[in-house]
């Protein structure tokens, strides 16, 4: 197995997995019971909340799909993560909303609101949601490693190794061990984001020689044939709609020491993952002009999904392919071990608890949180091994069924208005 990781490579990589299990494990000597595991007591300061914002709100599916987009359209592809750019201002006003519902999952907050049968069908979508995005993490990851290693290691593999590792420090230490982890792990996301272009840039001379090489729309933010003003307006909507409805919004942004440590961690969080954005783009642009470089003796790629990885392969120094491997598993081990936490809280909270053991000790069903996360995220691993094709078209899916499902929220909550205003009117009308 002819491997392109050098020694400098295999040290840092080595390095930054013992070192993140060591983080994860100590703290997880913090817990004590199902607060601690699921919500990590509410007391995590804005540092450890912008840290775990932008940590699982960044996935390693993205600058893998984004590159891909960028790759194929042109730069109007940054749409697809920028899609909840002018959602962010909203943040602000959100963030305290997830604190004051004092719940431990976004199914009791529905339960609460709409009834238990329709808690149960709010659970059953979180699990979908929680399966599907985690593959596609999961699959991004492999995908790009795969690559960027020269492809003698499959991307199937690599989904199985990285598993093993979150799953050790988030089985222990739930929420407090993802999010001291978000937070170490946040540094690595931003270099893994910047670190392709500087030599990516001079190798296309820069601005100029990628004009010389592309068609013009591929510099447009908005391509008529394409991605339109209209196109980005729904992703708007669709972000700001579906923001609510995800299932790991109420352990991502509520569990600050108080209210205005949530709205910094959410709307801060979520911009310094605005600014990354740009640089999984860029990737894609420089990429697409190598391409059309005879002299560099790239071609176009068959899977434009092979974008990030084939820049990774092509334009790190020594120590660098180890950095970024590293990265990119930083970028999917901070989400995937917050959803574990997440599964596992829904599961125990909305359905063991509430219809299978309803009176145990606290231990119990932190428990039962451990191990119902852990096979909850074994699921997410089969459908990446066996489903999942295209990165983007999952992370679409997932998307596409959270504004589904906010919509269904939203709706519920304004026609329960209009029947109390309608039935307000009724008796003020003769």
């Amino acid at each position: 197995m002819n491997l392109q990781l050098n020694p400098i490579d295999w040290a840092v990589l080595i390095a930054y997995l013992i070192g993140v299990a060591v983080i994860g494990l100590l703290a997880g000597r913090k817990i004590r019971g199902t607060d601690s595991y699921f919500l990590g007591e509410r007391g995590f300061n804005r540092w450890l909340m912008i840290g775990q914002s932008f940590g699982i709100g960044t996935h390693a599916e993205m600058p893998v799909s984004l590159a891909g987009a960028v790759y194929s359209t042109g730069f109007s592809g940054i749409w697809f993560q920028w899609k909840n750019l002018f959602a962010t201002p909203f943040y602000w006003v959100i963030a305290p909303l997830f604190r004051r519902m004092r719940r431990t999952t976004m199914g009791e907050v529905v339960e609460d609101r709409y009834g238990p049968w329709m808690g149960v069908f709010y659970t059953g979508f979180a699990i979908i949601y929680f399966t599907i995005n985690m593959a596609s993490m999961l699959k991004g990851a492999g995908k790009v490693i795969s690559q960027a290693t020269g492809g003698d290691v499959s991307a199937n593999t690599i989904v199985v190794a990285m598993t093993v590792i979150f799953l050790l420090y988030s089985f222990t230490g739930g929420l407090v061990a993802t999010a001291w982890t978000d937070f170490a792990q946040g540094f690595l996301i931003i270099a893994l984001s910047f670190l392709l272009v500087p030599r990516g840039w001079g190798l296309v001379g820069g601005l100029d020689g990628m004009r010389q090489t592309l068609d013009p729309h591929f510099f447009s933010l908005a391509t008529p044939a394409g991605i339109g003003v209209w196109f980005i307006f729904l992703l708007t909507v669709n972000g700001l709609i579906g923001i609510i409805s995800q299932p790991h919004m109420l352990a991502a942004v509520g569990t600050g020491k108080d209210e205005r440590t949530c709205r910094v961690g959410m709307f801060y969080g979520n911009f310094v993952k605005r600014i990354c954005t740009g640089g999984w783009a860029l990737v894609g642009l420089i990429v697409a002009a190598m391409a059309l470089r005879p002299e560099l003796g790239m071609g176009p790629l068959h899977d434009p999904e092979d974008a990030f990885g084939v820049a990774c392969r092509r334009l790190l120094f020594p120590g660098g392919l180890g950095l970024m491997v590293a990265s990119i598993l930083a970028a999917n081990m901070s989400t995937c071990s917050a959803f574990m936490v997440d599964s596992g809280a829904l599961f125990t909270k909305n359905l063991y608890q509430r219809y299978f053991r309803r009176e145990a000790p606290d231990r119990h069903y932190l428990w039962a949180g451990r191990v119902s996360g852990l096979v909850l995220s074994s699921m997410g691993v089969l459908y990446a091994l066996f489903l999942v094709d295209r990165v983007l078209y999952s992370f679409l899916l997932t998307e596409t069924m959270a504004t589904y499902m906010g919509i269904s929220i939203f709706g519920g909550i304004l026609w329960r208005r209009a029947n109390r205003w309608g039935a307000v009117a009724s008796l003020l009308t003769p």
